[in-house]
């Protein structure tokens, strides 16, 4: 079995995507009960998903001019948290992809330089075969040549 042809890379970024899970549930954990989380990374991305979440419902049901009431504290943390945990869960995946994207195109350039290599080892050998042939084939002509301006003897 040929070592490279396990897709050793897929596996690990495969296992570092299902850790990436417990990683942003402990994140969320800690956000929910740290203030800083809390009022700098948590609240204000809730709140304005919510602004968005509820103006576009609004607009859809007809209503143009209503005021949207924020969200409570807590229900903004906990949805603040969740959101922080999709995105970490988000740019792993993202980033595995990314990591994958540019393993396979580095695999590609590297069977295509392969392959201009040997194109030119091919070419250079065709070069040197014509000249070898047309070499020869001057050589044959003199050959002839030479043949040909010897003196024939006439009784044999």
């Amino acid at each position: 079995m040929v070592v490279g042809a396990f897709p050793i890379a897929k596996l690990l970024y495969l296992g570092i995507r299902q850790m990436s899970k417990p990683v942003a549930n402990r994140i969320k954990a800690g956000a929910r009960r740290s203030e800083f989380f809390k009022n700098y990374i948590c609240l204000p991305p809730a709140n304005l998903y919510h602004w968005i979440e509820m103006r576009t419902k609004m607009r859809i049901m007809g209503f143009r001019g209503a005021t949207i009431k924020p969200l409570n504290e807590e229900a903004a943390a906990e949805l603040g948290a969740e959101l922080l945990g999709e995105a970490i869960i988000f740019l792993v995946g993202g980033g595995c992809m990314v990591l994958e994207y540019a393993r396979q195109s580095a695999n590609t350039r590297r069977k295509e330089e392969e392959l201009n290599h040997t194109l030119a080892d091919l070419q250079t050998q065709v070069a040197e075969l014509s000249l070898a042939s047309e070499t020869l084939d001057a050589q044959l002509r003199e050959v002839n040549r030479l043949l040909l301006s010897l003196p024939s003897t006439p009784g044999k």
